[in-house]
Parts: C-alpha cells; structure tokens; sequence
C-alpha cells in the first residue's frame, strides 16, 4: 500500500492517527486505540523514506533531512488534512500523521461547554486550551474561532505549526501564518502581530518563555488571544506560566495574568461507550475570586474555587466525567481512568445516585 492509500484508510476508518514506523506495519489509532493495518506489508527503511519525501517539497526535504525532524501539513485529495510530524528513530525514518477533518465542527457537534459560547463573544483577554497531545485542543480552539468568523467582523490571525484547520473568510477576515514557511519564530510573529491590526489571535501552541511572554502581551494590549498549552488542570497552568518567567519578574507576571486571563478549559478525550471519543472538560472562569488567588500566587487554591462555583459555569474535571456518566455517554471505570480525585469522582457519582 502506498502513502495515499493509507491516507484514505485513515479517512474511512475515522482514524484520529497514522503511524509509520521501519519493521512495522502501519498503524492507524481508531477511537484512541493503536491497530494494525493487516492488509499493508511491514516497513522497510527504504518505503518509509520515499514515504515521507513524497510528502514534502524540496525546501521541506532538505529541511528534515539537516534538522532529522519536521513538522508540517498535508492536503490529502478534498477529503482532509494532515499534521505531520518526520522524524527519524534509530536512524530510520519514520512518520506521526494527525488526521484534521475538512469540516470544522461546531461546539454543540463536539459536545464541548456551553460557556464556549459566552467564550467567542469577548473582545480581548487570554483563553487557554490545555491538555496532553492528543486532547483535542485544536478542534475545540477551531470551533471556537469558526463561530467568531461566522458572527462578527474581525480580524483574525493565526500563527501555527504547521496550519491545521483551513478557515473561509466570512464576516471575517483570516489571515493564517506558518512556522518556517510565513515566519521564522513564534516570538518573532507574535511581535509582528500588533503591526497586523488584529482583533483576534491564535497561537497554535505556548512552547517556551519567548511565546509566553508574547502571547501575554498580545491579550494585555486589547487583543483576545486563544491559545494551547500541554499542562493538566488550571491550577497548573497559572503555576507553569509564572514559572517560566526570571523569579524577580514573577510578581508583574502574576498581576498581568490576572489582569488579562478569562478563561482556562483542561481537556481529554475519554473513549464513549457508543464509538468514538467525548471531551470532558475542567473549566475555569476568571472570576473576582480566581484573579485574586492568580494575584496573590495561591494557584493551589483555585481547584476549591473551581469546585464551589459550579453555578458560574466552572467544572471540575470529575463533575464532567460524572455528568458524562450519568448520561450513559462513558462508563464509570472508563471515567475513573481519567480522573485525577477519583475519590472525588465517587463522591459526586454517590450523591447523583442519592438524589
């Protein structure tokens, strides 16, 4: 089988993944399980590189072949694209393809919070979308740009690596810029950004100091900024973004954020009873209460404001996966799996039983 039958393997099969390993049947990851594709033969060294260079223009080639990694996307056909990361392993090259759908699916198709909604209408501020890779971060942030572009006129910027979803202009107007083929660094781009006359900016993912601090900036001057970052909960992320500031600037980092941070949605994918995959959501609010705990630097605080402020629209992480439970959607030692208290999670799922 060649790269592009594998492609459409990964399409019919509602893959969320393809990988191509040397001594190994390609495999596709269905509904976040790793399976074989029996059919195809085990890679040798010499396919999986023509593999990966059919993929890649020159610039690109000569790019994975001095650095041994590159990130980029791939339109297969009209059907849909692929992020995907060349590397190599064992000196073998080998292939991560991450299957983006060509339809950018709303909130209520992908089942995400309400507040969602209430999240696309702000002017400016800084809203983070955190979890492992794998999540569904970008499909949620998709979403919710999607329905920015289809309700106001705006500006919108986004920096990425490589682009992901591909946006049709319609109230507004959507400029999409590329690690290495439409900038050279994030802190660069971010910089170059308020010179672009943005109303909103996407940052595909907060990698180190340069970015933050950026990023920070970008949403302190009036500009709602979205953003990706790999941390588990809320609490976590308020703590790795002041920790990777110098100690002496850790207090006026706390006060911007506080000042500028609405929202912060940890996500995961559980497996579904019925197929497929459901996101379950922390989600945190950037009330009067969680700006001060930012301010005086008592993150650790923020789980209990989250967990007494459920009629704000903050969840937990365990009250998702309970109402997911309650609603037959995932099945209790799935959720367990996932929780992070899963004595918490008992304890919600005991008093749903007792009312």
């Amino acid at each position: 089988m060649d790269i592009q039958q594998l492609m459409e393997l990964a399409v019919q099969q509602g893959a969320s993944d393809l990988h191509l390993l040397v001594d190994t049947k390609p495999t596709l990851r269905i509904h976040g399980k790793l399976v074989a594709v029996e059919q195809a033969p085990v890679l040798t060294n010499q396919i999986a590189q023509n593999m990966a260079l059919s993929l890649m223009s020159e610039t690109q080639r000569q790019l994975f072949i001095n650095n041994k990694e590159l990130d980029f996307s791939f339109q297969y056909l009209d059907k849909a694209r692929f992020r995907v990361n060349a590397y190599f392993q064992r000196a073998n090259a080998s292939l991560a393809l991450r299957l983006i759908n060509s339809k950018i699916q709303s909130v209520e198709e992908l089942k995400l919070p309400a507040v969602c909604h209430e999240i696309t209408k702000l002017k400016q501020g800084f809203v983070l979308v955190t979890g492992p890779t794998g999540s569904g971060k970008s499909t949620s942030l998709a979403a919710m740009i999607e329905e920015i572009n289809q309700s106001r006129a705006e500006h919108i910027i986004t920096i990425e690596d490589p682009i992901e979803y591909l946006y049709q202009q319609k109230k507004s107007i959507i400029s999409q810029r590329e690690m290495n083929q439409d900038t050279h660094s994030w802190s660069v781009a971010l910089k170059s950004v308020l010179r672009e006359d943005p109303n909103v900016v996407l940052v595909g993912e907060m990698r180190d100091y340069e970015t933050i601090a950026a990023a920070l900036t970008v949403a302190e001057t009036g500009h709602l900024v979205l953003a990706t970052l790999h941390t588990n909960s809320a609490a976590q992320t308020v703590d790795r973004i002041i920790d990777v500031f110098p100690e002496n600037q850790q207090p006026q980092v706390r006060n911007q954020l506080a000042m500028s941070l609405e929202a912060v949605f940890a996500q995961r994918l559980i497996p579904a009873v019925a197929g497929g995959r459901i996101p379950v959501m922390e989600v945190m609010l950037a009330t009067a209460a969680i700006r001060n705990t930012i301010r005086e630097g008592k993150a650790y605080q923020i789980d209990n404001i989250i967990q007494t402020s459920g009629a704000m629209g903050m969840m937990t992480l365990e009250a998702s996966l309970a109402y997911w439970v309650k609603a037959g959607a995932i099945s209790f030692d799935v959720a367990r799996e996932y929780a992070l208290k899963p004595e918490e999670l008992n304890r919600l799922m005991s008093k749903q039983a007792e009312g």
